[in-house]
């Protein structure tokens, strides 16, 4: 256990989730399917991440997939999201709206492309140890931002939430945009 390690991990994985940035999409996501099941949605994508951490090249490479198509996949995902958020319109479409912890809250907003693809890139220099603590240590915060996610509205208000939506929006488009940049020209 080598806390520099888990600190370094525990950062990357914060700012590929950037669950603060997605407070937009999931107050989104509750009013239009009614309610998050913030635990649900929490213990889902820690157990794809760790998975993925453990079996995720091997899961790929079965399929015929390379980390760089899997990447580019996630950033058109997350492109799709962007746009929902920085233009107002509705791109998901939520096929049981009894809930959307697992699609797309677990998967693609938590543990999406960037995230899955970032682990392969930490299990590369990091002991699985510490990257496991860094993921158990982002879900508690992700845990604690879904099960907030009401009081952060309130607090916001409308005209707040609509501001945070536009930029957060453009941020993400911008993260896209660098996923998909830096995996389209390894798959070429």
């Amino acid at each position: 256990m080598n806390f520099k390690e888990i600190f370094t991990a525990g950062m990357v994985l914060f700012a590929v989730i950037d669950i603060v940035g997605s407070v937009p999409i999931i107050i989104s996501l509750r009013k239009k399917v009614g309610h998050i099941q913030s635990g649900k949605a929490s213990l889902v994508a820690c157990v794809i991440m760790i998975a993925f951490l453990f079996i995720g090249e091997e899961i790929l490479r079965l399929i015929g997939i390379d980390v760089n198509s899997f990447a580019v996949a996630g950033s058109l995902v997350i492109l799709f999201l962007a746009l929902e958020m920085v233009l107002g319109i509705s791109l998901f479409k939520e096929e049981s709206p009894a809930s959307a912890s697992i699609v797309p809250i677990a998967f693609p907003l938590i543990a999406g492309a960037g995230t899955l693809t970032s682990l392969l890139s930490l299990r590369a220099e990091f002991q699985l140890i510490n990257i496991i603590i860094a993921i158990v240590f982002n879900i508690v915060i992700v845990y604690t931002v879904l099960k907030s996610s009401q009081r952060i509205e309130r607090a916001l208000g409308t005209s707040g939430i609509a501001v945070v939506r536009k930029i957060f929006g453009v941020v993400l488009l911008a993260i896209a945009v660098k996923l998909f940049a830096s995996n389209v020209q390894q798959l070429l």
